[in-house]
């Protein structure tokens, strides 16, 4: 069985509420790998590797974010990449 990966854009109030950390949380929770990081422009960036279904809960986690995150939009770009863990990154 072959990893679905994807990379998310995620914007709104995303910067300075634990998103990153959550998402890091949420990620090893469901056995997910790959990397987050804040990006230059106030929005969050993300590859996510793992089982559909896990990718797609962690979509649907993105979407809604920690309590303090306001997401105002998640765009979903097919991506590639093999990943041993998740990770969180520095800003880009």
């Amino acid at each position: 069985m072959t990893d679905t990966v994807v990379r998310l854009e995620i914007r709104g109030l995303v910067q300075g509420v634990g998103y990153r950390w959550s998402m890091a949380e949420e990620a090893k929770r469901w056995g997910i790998r790959g990397w987050v990081r804040n990006r230059r422009d106030g929005s969050v960036e993300a590859t996510i590797a793992g089982s559909r279904e896990a990718v797609d809960r962690l979509i649907v986690w993105a979407r809604r974010g920690p309590g303090s995150a306001v997401v105002e939009a998640v765009d979903v770009f097919e991506s590639g990449g093999v990943f041993e863990a998740f990770e969180q990154r520095p800003t880009a």
